[in-house]
């Protein structure tokens, strides 16, 4: 799939308004990336560096998800940072990509990310739960490169 007809039937603010919604109730972090070009290799090594690239693993209790999009390659990865994983485990993120790849098979790209974001949330909210004035410690908004 060509990657700027992606971007056109991605709806940005519903997607930045999900974050903003999921993080609201909890001290983690998310962020959706999505990458231009092809490339060969598979989605998680580059959504790992990815993570890094983007100081993810630089939050304080080590709570980020990153959810990685590369359209044109027709891939994606989802990574979380060490104490989301201890938290939930390899069932959760097979799950979840499950989900998702259902979604990008029948082009339903937006509802892919909304409901990829919405269970995160969730996870993040039973396990890092909301606790005073705390920052919000990396951007919401969407990410291209």
């Amino acid at each position: 799939m060509r990657t700027h007809r992606f971007l056109r039937e991605l709806e940005h603010d519903r997607i930045v308004n999900a974050i903003k919604a999921a993080e609201a109730k909890t001290l983690g972090q998310i962020r959706v990336f999505l990458q231009r070009g092809k490339f060969e290799e598979d989605a998680l090594p580059r959504a790992q560096r990815k993570f890094f690239q983007l100081g993810m693993h630089k939050t304080a209790q080590r709570n980020a998800v990153l959810i990685f999009v590369a359209p044109r390659a027709q891939k994606f990865a989802v990574i979380g940072d060490e104490a989301v994983h201890e938290k939930c485990g390899e069932r959760f993120w097979q799950d979840l990509v499950a989900q998702m790849r259902g979604h990008f098979l029948r082009e339903d790209f937006t509802q892919a990310l909304l409901e990829a974001i919405e269970a995160t949330g969730e996870l993040l909210a039973r396990h890092f739960p909301k606790s005073g004035g705390v920052p919000n410690e990396l951007p919401d908004e969407i990410v291209e490169e």
